[in-house]
């Protein structure tokens, strides 16, 4: 199994980039979050996971070992396949994805592209436990967390702000005061919009 790949970047496109490793050439397929996180520089390294199929050896590639974590819990379930996990992790980053499963936030799983609520519950269902044991999180902790944040994201979707834009703000006033109130969270994501 190739577990990373360091190199010389020599393509880089919102769904994949090449690295050159000593004249070998490997195309790697990423998310639009590790794109973001990967800067036009000389040498660069990704963890990869390799998903071998009957017809294709696929290499994909990620920033940070937390999103592949998660890139293998998703496809774990029946019903995500590779390029399914793939448009989640381009349209929520990997702590959106942790905390919305750990929460049971339907909705937030459900807001990707191409997942109806039936495959959202079944991520749930299936990662719940695992996602709450591996990152030793605290259920009660997770909810009251998303609450506040819900609370906030409804409140500002109401005032007309796009609801993509306003969560990821909120999660930007959560990652540095998660125990903010309701109100200061609106009234800090309001300044930001």
């Amino acid at each position: 199994m190739i577990t990373q790949i360091k190199g010389k970047l020599v393509e880089k496109n919102p769904t994949d980039v090449v690295i050159d490793c000593n004249g070998v050439g490997y195309i790697l397929q990423i998310s639009l979050h590790t794109y973001g996180a990967i800067a036009e520089q000389e040498s660069i390294q990704l963890y990869t996971h390799l998903q071998v199929r009957e017809d294709a050896h696929t290499l994909y590639g990620f920033k940070q070992k937390l999103e592949r974590e998660i890139f293998r819990l998703l496809i774990s379930v029946s019903g995500i396949g590779a390029n399914t996990a793939r448009t989640m992790l381009s349209s929520l980053n990997p702590e959106q994805i942790k905390e919305a499963i750990a929460g049971s936030d339907v909705a937030t799983i459900q807001s990707v592209k191409g997942i109806g609520a039936k495959t959202a519950q079944r991520v749930i269902i299936d990662l719940k436990d695992k996602i709450l044991k591996v990152y030793d999180m605290d259920e009660v902790s997770v909810a009251q967390g998303n609450t506040n944040k819900d609370e906030a994201l409804s409140a500002l979707e109401t005032l007309g702000f796009n609801r993509k834009l306003a969560d990821k703000v909120i999660s930007g006033i959560l990652k540095q005061s998660p125990d903010e109130t309701v109100e200061n969270i609106i009234k800090q994501a309001l300044k930001k919009l």
